[in-house]
């Protein structure tokens, strides 16, 4: 699958066509993140995943790891995001937040459209912001945020081993996780990785907001 114009139009028109399900949760803070689509680059350098021998076209999405210091989810798997400040729209905080963490300047109008939100144990209402980043060339994260930046290959969302599910606290809780190289992706980063999958790269309206987080990531 090729970071061009036949996967931009493919995912906009998904996203156009989705009915999105937005939660009004009061008390629960609200947080934007951007499910950013670029080039893969160098590779996603992840064990179990080869990189190419030079710049590859091919479609990735965007990952960080989260510094270890940070006070919440330090070291964890993430979508570039953060809290959704007052004034600014889920939108708006997706943009400034890429540009904080990263260094990439998005222009609105490469915002292809949103995902589900999805709420976590720790207290927050997420808004997955899907976009497109050109080829992103020049990313410099930011270290106090950002311990390493990943290109994941959309090959890897699509693997038939995905969703790993298992038992969580509740019957119809399911904890969810997306397998990546030879590890994988917690919710609440894989629950909004698989609607991403589901609706957007196979053409499946899917809903996540009822998939668990395991305990270490509830934190």
């Amino acid at each position: 699958m090729n970071h061009d114009d036949t996967l931009r139009s493919r995912v906009l028109r998904a996203l156009q066509g989705h009915a999105r399900t937005p939660l009004d949760a009061p008390g629960l803070r609200r947080a934007a993140v951007v499910v950013g689509l670029l080039p893969e680059g160098t590779g996603a350098q992840l064990a179990g995943i080869a990189q190419p021998a030079g710049w590859s076209g091919a479609a990735a999405v965007l990952l960080t790891r989260r510094a270890a210091g940070l006070r919440r989810h330090g070291g964890q798997w993430a979508l570039p995001g953060g809290s959704v400040d007052a004034g600014e729209t889920a939108t708006e905080a997706a943009r400034r937040e890429l540009h904080e963490e990263v260094g990439l300047a998005l222009p609105a109008h490469e915002v292809l459209g949103l995902l589900d939100d999805y709420a976590t144990r720790s207290g927050w209402v997420i808004t997955p912001v899907v976009a497109w980043l050109g080829e992103a060339r020049a990313l410099v994260p930011d270290p106090g945020e950002v311990a390493s930046l990943h290109r994941i290959p959309l090959a890897e969302l699509l693997r038939p081993d995905a969703p790993m599910l298992e038992a969580g606290d509740e019957p119809q809780r399911p904890v969810l996780r997306m397998p990546v190289g030879q590890g994988w992706i917690a919710a609440p980063t894989g629950a909004v990785l698989y609607q991403f999958r589901e609706l957007c790269l196979l053409g499946r309206p899917t809903r996540v907001a009822h998939f668990d987080q395991p305990e270490f990531a509830r934190r």
